[in-house]
Order: structure tokens, then sequence, then C-alpha cells
């Protein structure tokens, strides 16, 4: 008989309440149990009382030959009682993280993430500074087009005065003439 380590959940709607049993592999998830070995309220605010276990018989269990399902691996792992299925588990995929950092895969959801993030700050940064290049670029356009303003405004002043006293030379002459 193929035993395994696993949660059932108690409690009512929206209010979970897990128990940490040794069930034969074949039954379902609330069925029949062989021996009850804690609990867990994931909700429970003081840690102390959020995961009780019965610490000799698990190890009485896994000794027998239970295989503790993943997140009773883990709970089990927070209070030092150790699995080998854990350990094979843990080495297992530390060997697939690996190979797929070796082909320049991505592993798992975070670093998709962390590579996602990366990738539109990155794209952030490039479409900032394209949007200062432009905006230097119009202001420097801006900046030329108001030395050319300035500078016809100047010339055309200082035709503007040319013709004043090319008007008072005109008549100065006029009266020299009669």
């Amino acid at each position: 008989m193929a035993v395994k380590i696993r949660m059932t959940r108690m409690g009512r709607r929206h209010r979970p309440y897990f128990r940490i049993n040794a069930i034969e592999s074949r039954a379902p998830r609330d069925g029949r149990i062989l021996e009850k070995l804690g609990h867990y309220d994931p909700l429970e605010k003081d840690t102390a009382k959020q995961i009780v276990l019965e610490r000799e018989r698990i190890e009485f269990w896994l000794g027998k030959g239970a295989v503790p399902s993943d997140t009773v691996a883990q709970i089990l792992q927070r209070h030092g009682i150790k699995t080998k299925y854990a350990e094979e588990k843990a080495a297992r995929r530390a060997k697939a993280k690996a190979i797929a950092r070796s082909k320049g895969k991505l592993f798992d959801s975070t670093e998709r993430i962390v590579a996602e993030k990366k990738i539109k700050a990155e794209a952030e940064a490039k479409e900032a500074e394209e949007k200062a290049k432009a905006e230097a670029a119009k202001a420097a356009e801006e900046k030329a087009k108001a030395e050319a303003e300035a500078k016809a405004k100047a010339e055309e002043a200082k035709a503007a005065e040319a013709e004043a006293t090319a008007e008072e030379a005109a008549p100065a002459e006029d009266g020299a003439k009669e």
C-alpha cells in the first residue's frame, strides 16, 4: 500500500483549514485517512498556532516510505523535518535550471517577469532618450528660427535706418541745390 502525507481541506467557504494526514495514495483528497498527523491554519495570525505537527508520527510514516506532497514537504522542511523526496526534487529542479540557463532560456515565471521588466525598462529608457533628442532638436530649431527672425529684424531696422538717413540727406541736398 502506497502512503502519502497530504492535506485535507476543512473549514467553511473563504475560511480554509487543512489537516495533515497519512492517506493511501489512491484515496481522494478528502477521503478516508489512515492517521491525522497535524493541522495547518493559513489564516491564523500566531505563527506558533498556525502549524501543529505530530513530529514523531510524521517521522514514523516517512520511515515507512510515505511520500509527502509538495506543499507538505515545504511545511515539513520549514519545521526541520527533511525528506529525501524534497531533496531529490530540489536537486532535479537545480539541474533543470542549470540546463535551461546553459541554453539561454528562462526557467520559471519569476525569471520571465524579471526579463520582461528589464526589456520594458530598456524600451522606456530608449523612448525617453528619443524624446529628449526630439525635444533638443526642436529647441535648437526654435533657437535658430528666433536668431533668424532677430537677424531679419536687425537687417530690417538697419535698412530702415539707412533709408531714413538717405531721406534726411536727400532734402538737405534739395535745399543746397536751391
